[in-house]
Parts: structure tokens; sequence; C-alpha cells
């Protein structure tokens, strides 16, 4: 994913470049143009994504609860359950 301290230097860049050039009105194009093209890269904000790895852990977490809760209550009524599948991969952290 892009980093937006990057997007940000590069803008500001463009921007100071346009600003001390004759073509100032091209700032106002080109930035319309920027936003068109991220608009169509379907990027989420830091937040959204942060927001959504939170729910993903909370989820696994309560998962692993059910599991185990559901694995007490076969072996007090002595059911055998199949084996589960772990996983060994999670989710990344940033």
């Amino acid at each position: 994913m892009l980093n937006p301290k990057i997007l940000e230097e590069v803008a500001s860049k463009f921007t100071a470049a346009m600003a001390a050039s004759p073509l100032g009105d091209m700032e106002k194009n080109a930035r319309a143009v920027l936003m068109s093209v991220f608009a169509k890269l379907d990027l989420v904000t830091r937040e959204e994504f942060d927001v959504q790895r939170d729910l993903l852990l909370r989820a696994c977490e309560k998962l692993a609860q059910l599991e185990a809760r559901v694995a007490e209550l076969a072996a007090e009524r002595k059911i055998p359950l199949p084996p589960v599948q772990q996983t060994t991969s999670q989710p990344a952290s940033s």
C-alpha cells in the first residue's frame, strides 16, 4: 500500500513547483486528475484498515473461545470431534 506521507510530499513539491511557474492554473487541473486517479484505485484509509484489522482479531479470539467451549462440552459428553484444522498464519500487524 502507498505511504500517505510520500504522497503528501510529492503533492507538496508538485504544488510548490506549480506555484513558482507561470502554469499556476495547472495545479488545479493536476490536483483534480490526481484525486480522480486515487479514487479509482479503491484505496482505504489507515483508519479504516485498522478498524477492520481490530474486528478480525476480535473475531479470531472469539472463534478460539467458542472452539474451546465446544471441545469442553464434547469432552464432558464423550463425543468425538473431528480434528480441527489449525491455521499457522495470523493477521498481519502493523
